[in-house]
């Protein structure tokens, strides 16, 4: 009994050694790219067509005074664009997802089955079909080259708000909901007061994947921001890297993608917290 007990917590071991060996090779391959990238923004152009290296090298400096000083790319006009349609995208989109959600999820209606197919259905039209036609209306409106078209239609983000409608099945107790009703809170208090914070994991994970697709989103912003002063980093990343051969530099290249990550990164360090948490077990205990 005793042998086949220590052979078990062996063969245990062995089990969770081997994870940790693949979980550490995994994370090793994630972050061998990002590593990958912080090499070339300290090497300059030459170097960089030499092929691969480890070890970094001396033009960090170089490559960002390129970068920040070149007139024909407004790299912190880009950022600071970036950042104000992602950012804006990420609360319209959770905010207003969620409210939707909340509607279908917690009031009886005679169309109710109906709205949510035809929100289903929405979800299944890609982004490409209605490019023309939605491109085509904002020059109709004079929102060319305006941030307005590429953050107030998040508004309606299919996808959002069924992962919202899902959370709440199982996250959030009408009980809870009827409770704040007699003891005669307003739908929108109870909504802002009560459903987000149960909502508050939910919310932080859709807010990422949000925030990031507006920030690396290309096709639309591309699509209606001509000026310089309006475009996003991925417009200006495009646009160096479709500069001519000779005025061509993977340092450059390599520098502003590494600026355009950065953000990515910090707002996923500060949202990620709240992933995995007790909040919807505290609000409902509360």
């Amino acid at each position: 009994m005793k042998k086949s007990k220590g052979s078990d917590k062996i063969q245990l071991n062995i089990q969770r050694a081997f994870c940790y060996v693949i979980l550490v090779f995994l994370s090793v391959l994630c972050l061998f790219s990002f590593y990958i990238l912080f090499i070339n923004t300290t090497r300059s152009h030459p170097d960089i067509q030499k092929g691969f290296s480890i070890i970094p090298g001396k033009s960090f400096f170089v490559n960002l005074n390129s970068v920040l000083n070149n007139k024909n790319l407004p790299v912190l006009s880009g950022l600071m664009n970036s950042v104000i349609v992602s950012s804006v995208s990420a609360i319209l989109a959770t905010y207003f997802s969620t409210l939707t959600a909340y509607a279908i999820h917690a009031y009886e209606f005679k169309f109710k089955k109906f709205a949510f197919g035809f929100i289903m259905v929405i979800m299944m039209i890609p982004t490409q079909v209605s490019a023309l036609g939605f491109v085509k209306l904002m020059g109709d409106m004079g929102l060319m080259n305006s941030f307005i078209p590429l953050t107030v239609p998040t508004i309606a983000s299919p996808i959002i708000f069924f992962f919202m409608k899902q959370y709440m099945q199982s996250a959030l107790p009408m009980d809870l909901v009827e409770a704040a009703r007699i003891d005669g809170a307003r739908e929108f208090r109870i909504f802002n007061q009560i459903v987000l914070p149960i909502m508050k994991p939910a919310i932080a994970v859709q807010a990422i994947f949000t925030f990031v697709f507006a920030w690396n989103n290309y096709f639309i912003p591309a699509l209606l921001l001509n000026k310089d002063n309006k475009k996003t980093l991925p417009i200006l990343i495009a646009q160096l890297r479709s500069a001519d051969f000779l005025k061509f530099d993977m340092g450059q290249v390599y520098m502003l993608i590494a600026i355009s990550i950065f953000p990515v990164i910090i707002v996923y360090l500060i949202l990620s917290k709240n992933i995995v948490s007790g909040i919807t077990l505290g609000s409902v205990k509360g």
